[in-house]
């Protein structure tokens, strides 16, 4: 016995196959309008794209870039616990702040409150995955208590930024004290 009506259930796949079909076929027909011309010279790949890239304008530099007009910073930056440290981590790029050789704006110095963000984006113990024995991690506000100085002190109140240790070694210095000295009081940790 036949059914009275026909099974019309598979029509939709015919249809979701059809669209695919011709959404393939338009792109293979529009394919050859948007791929550059020397797409797929050297495999999957194209040549030009090294040349762009080479002609692409500098943002970032070496510190030695900023070191030849900062020379007063450049003594003190190569004495610190920074050098290894790019100007541009602390500031902008090169190229917001020189461009074509020239002066082009000011670079952007952070200062007051804002400096704690700066220095606590490396040196903050929460962040567990920076090793201790390379950089001196430490809490806030436990490490200004621990320094007896107030909870509203900024980092550069005590340290230089550019060598974070050179005013704490002078002061070691005015003290007469060695890095060595446990008796030194706490703020000299």
């Amino acid at each position: 016995m036949e059914p009275k009506y026909k099974n019309s259930h598979y029509t939709h796949v015919i249809r979701i196959v059809l669209g695919m079909v011709a959404i393939a076929v338009f792109g293979m027909l529009i394919r050859p309008l948007v791929l550059p011309r020397s797409f797929g010279e050297y495999g999957h790949y194209r040549p030009g794209a090294v040349e762009d890239e080479t002609n692409r304008p500098m943002r970032n530099m070496t510190n030695e870039s900023c070191m030849d007009c900062h020379k007063n910073i450049k003594k003190i930056h190569r004495k610190g616990v920074h050098e290894s440290v790019s100007c541009e981590v602390c500031h902008a790029s090169y190229a917001d702040h020189i461009q074509n050789g020239e002066y082009y704006a000011p670079m952007p110095v952070v200062r007051g409150e804002d400096i704690k963000a700066l220095c606590l984006r490396c040196h903050n113990k929460i962040i567990r995955a920076r090793p201790p024995e390379s950089i001196k991690m430490i809490a806030l506000p436990e490490h200004l208590e621990e320094q007896n100085v107030g909870t509203h002190h900024v980092c550069n109140q005590c340290h230089h930024v550019h060598a974070p240790l050179k005013w704490v070694k002078e002061a070691r210095e005015m003290m007469g004290l060695s890095e060595k000295d446990e008796d030194k009081p706490a703020w000299m940790n």
